[in-house]
């Protein structure tokens, strides 16, 4: 079998260097941490999970569960690791986050055919190489890709929400519920009266933000910053990440708003404040947060932060295959190759391991269906309008032939087609 370099071992290079060696190949896995760490990994662990511990939704009828299910199909590390490290929280996937990771790492690190180097590449290679960096690619390596495809590389920031300590938090004034009676009691809840949320909401708009120098604030639409939230509006939070609906104790008086503790590990001693991401500075956290009914004595095990989020032009740099127009021997996975969230890079990295493997041995690489949401992700990176590009979740509306009055059957229909194309990517 052939040698092939994997470069990044977030969740998309873990995949592909699993399914590469996996496959007899003899993969050479580049890792800058933790010799040289980012502004947001807090350890040198492969897959690490840096912006929450939620996988979201495991429901079929949900497009990110429809996803991981198509991931089990194709025998997911990812997915391996989170049944291992998971936590409970309602109807979605979360896990413990150092748990999840050392999985990842072990696994990596015993495989036989893995050979991992601490190292920051600068420069893409000429071998056969699946590139997944992920949103925190240094500038070297951004500005040699920006050279090779003949575009700038886009980017947008992104954040991540505070983790709190369970013994700080006043059980005097929170519970544990979970929305719409999902049959456990996952999250704990701090509801807020009317006054303490428009006291909150004026406070959070005046608080303090770090000063961005010299890049500029694009944020991610799906993932933006509380404070940003909060500016929109007074009362966007409580139609949004801090509504009230389903969370009532005694239903005669409902909360007029809610924030909603996520268990962030598996002794649930953290717990991370959901929709919290953020870009105030650690003081001001600490003030402002310390408003949430509940949390009036928080103790920050670690702040929420603000971390570059890069991804190229996929439809102007990209093949159907994922590899780089001008230099195909590069096959791009994860958030950089235009992808939203975790599952979605994780899912990426699978089908770049797969093409890589077909390159190697000298065969036409299959990419997956549109009728599956994997192959639909991977057609919308690729084929959609170049201009105004940004990155895509997984959604129904991107799946080939959906129709939203008949989830189950286009999930069903899916799964069919995913297994079928995981059969044929192995024979």
């Amino acid at each position: 079998m052939s040698k092939i370099n994997v470069i990044g071992a977030g969740l998309a290079g873990v995949e592909a260097a699993f399914f590469l060696a996996n496959k007899g190949h003899e993969v050479h896995l580049f890792e800058k941490r933790p010799h040289k760490m980012t502004p947001a990994h807090q350890s040198g662990l492969f897959g690490e999970l840096v912006c929450s511990n939620s996988l979201k939704s495991n429901r079929l009828d949900n497009a990110c569960g429809l996803l991981k299910e198509e991931m089990r199909a194709m025998q997911s590390l990812t997915m391996e690791a989170a049944s291992f490290s998971s936590v409970p929280s309602g109807n979605a996937l979360s896990v413990d986050r150092e748990q999840f990771a050392k999985l990842i790492t072990e696994k990596i690190r015993q495989n036989a055919n893995i050979f991992v180097h601490s190292e920051d590449v600068k420069r893409l290679p000429d071998e056969l190489t699946v590139l997944a960096t992920g949103p925190l690619t240094s500038d070297e390596l951004v500005d040699d890709i920006s050279n090779i495809i003949g575009v700038k590389a886009l980017s947008f920031y992104d954040a991540s929400a505070p983790i709190i300590s369970k013994d700080s938090i006043n059980q005097n004034i929170a519970y544990y519920k979970s929305r719409y009676e999902q049959g456990d009691d996952s999250y704990i809840n701090c509801p807020f009266s009317r006054d303490e949320y428009y006291h909150f909401v004026d406070e959070l708009q005046k608080a303090e933000t770090v000063k961005l120098r010299d890049f500029e604030s694009q944020y991610f639409e799906g993932c933006l910053p509380i404070e940003v939230l909060a500016k929109r509006g007074v009362d966007t939070l409580r139609y949004g990440p801090l509504k009230p609906k389903g969370l009532a104790l005694d239903r005669s008086r409902p909360p007029y708003a809610v924030v909603q503790l996520r268990q962030d590990n598996l002794i649930a001693t953290l717990y991370n404040i959901v929709g919290f991401q953020t870009n105030l500075t650690y003081r001001e956290q600490e003030r402002v947060f310390r408003l949430i009914p509940g949390l009036e004595s928080a103790e920050f095990e670690r702040f929420g932060l603000m971390h570059r989020n890069t991804y190229i032009n996929s439809p102007l740099a990209l093949n159907d295959n994922l590899a780089i127009k001008n230099k195909d021997n590069i096959i791009v996975a994860g958030q950089l190759s235009g992808v939203e969230g975790y599952v979605e890079s994780a899912a990426t990295g699978i089908i770049a391991g797969i093409i890589a493997h077909h390159i190697a041995i000298g065969k036409e690489a299959p990419i997956p269906p549109s009728s599956t949401m994997i192959g639909s992700l991977i057609r919308y990176i690729t084929k959609a309008n170049p201009h105004g590009f940004s990155p895509m979740n997984a959604n129904f509306g991107i799946l080939a032939n959906a129709d939203k009055r008949h989830r189950q059957k286009d999930a069903e229909k899916a799964l069919a087609a995913i297994k079928e194309y995981w059969t044929s990517a192995n024979e």
